[in-house]
């Protein structure tokens, strides 16, 4: 809390709401610390965009909502609408922006100190994922963050994307590691044994290359015949890999579950032998946690991010980067190794105990109090 007593007021700039249908892991990581900090007294509100027929005001965890514009003119009509509510503010605040998609650029015009948080730049992984135009935008506004955030405190949730802020210019001082938390009485074993399923979930994106799977499916049913791939979520990618499917022949073996509950959600990660996610990029895998806290290890990507989430052959395993027959081979040690899988399975339990919410939020309520408790004039100098 402020020397005044009064509760600062928390401003967060982020595309998504946790109930926007293209809402995923940053949302998630967003609503769990803020709602907690609410929860402390803290006053939070997210400017966010609209949807579908999403009402312009409305609570969530105690964190205030107001949707403005679309997904695309969300980027200038957010900040504006922070502006003005920014006026309004007698007491301390902070303006925390989600850097998970395109930049604000709130050091730029904002009146309060400015907390930026990284889950992961895109760079060029852009053009994999969406048209030229727009990639070319994320692109070109990524450049600039080293030269207007070069004196902003930044929270990267892994060591990879705190690598990648400092090998983009971001002094290694402004930068604090703050990682992803669980909700252990929610993402936690039930004592069954799982079948030969494996598991997709989360955002279905280009980038997020689940087709290296799908390929990898016809070599795994050749060894494990009652083999099934369960490919969980909603995104742009969903028809492509539909009619790779159907291009393979493998629709017995496939099953597109689209949106399911947080209930259904947590009942998939328990029936799963092995979680599989084969992203070019994370920020850090929210997925890959919390289906470890439900006993299943994964198979990942050896990229950034993802490397920080698996530990290789104690938490799961990690495959080079779109390599199916890498990926095949490393999905049939976990479904025919039972020794393989028991061994996977006890370390991913015992990793992911070491993540909690309410420790993330400490760590994320110790650092903002620094930075109000900091002049302004020195911040900005």
């Amino acid at each position: 809390m402020s020397a005044t007593g009064a509760p600062p007021h928390l401003f967060l700039l982020n595309e998504r709401d946790l109930d926007n249908p293209r809402a995923g892991g940053a949302e998630v990581h967003l609503f769990e610390i803020f709602g907690r900090l609410a929860a402390r007294g803290f006053a939070v509100t997210l400017v966010c965009a609209g949807y579908g027929d999403a009402p312009p005001r409305g609570t969530e965890r105690g964190i205030t909502i107001l949707r403005v514009g679309n997904r695309y003119t969300f980027y200038a009509r957010g900040p504006a609408l922070y502006r003005r509510l920014a006026r309004a503010v007698a007491g301390p605040a902070l303006l925390v922006e989600n850097l998970c998609k395109l930049p604000f650029y709130g050091p730029l015009y904002s009146p309060h100190p400015v907390l930026a948080i990284v889950h992961h730049l895109f760079g060029t992984t852009a053009f994999r994922q969406v048209s030229f135009p727009v990639a070319a935008v994320t692109y070109l506004s990524e450049l600039a963050i080293p030269t207007v955030y070069r004196r902003v405190p930044m929270i990267a949730v892994s060591p990879s994307t705190r690598d990648d802020l400092i090998a983009r210019g971001i002094p290694a001082a402004s930068v604090t590691v703050i990682t992803n938390g669980l909700d252990h009485d929610r993402y936690c074993p039930d004592g069954s044994e799982p079948g030969p399923v494996i598991l997709s979930l989360g955002r279905t994106e280009p980038y997020k290359r689940i087709d290296a799977v799908v390929d990898a499916m016809p070599q795994v049913l050749t060894e494990v015949p009652a083999a099934r791939l369960v490919i969980v979520g909603r995104g742009e990618a969903v028809p492509a890999l539909q009619r790779q499917v159907a291009r393979l022949g493998i629709g017995h073996a496939v099953e597109f579950r689209g949106y399911v509950s947080e209930e259904e959600k947590v009942a998939l990660y328990r029936g799963a032998r092995v979680f599989v996610n084969p992203s070019e990029k994370e920020g850090w895998g929210l997925t890959v946690l919390e289906a470890a806290a439900c006993g299943t290890p994964a198979v990942a990507a050896d990229v950034p991010g993802l490397r920080d989430a698996v530990r290789h052959e104690r938490t799961g395993l990690l495959v080079p980067h779109a390599d199916v027959a890498a990926c095949a081979a490393a999905i049939l040690r976990i479904l025919r190794e039972p020794g393989t899988w028991q061994r996977l399975r006890q370390g991913a339990l015992e990793w992911a105990g070491r993540f909690t919410w309410d420790a993330v939020t400490d760590q994320t309520d110790a650092l903002i109090e620094r930075i109000l408790a900091t002049p302004r004039e020195v911040e900005r100098a």
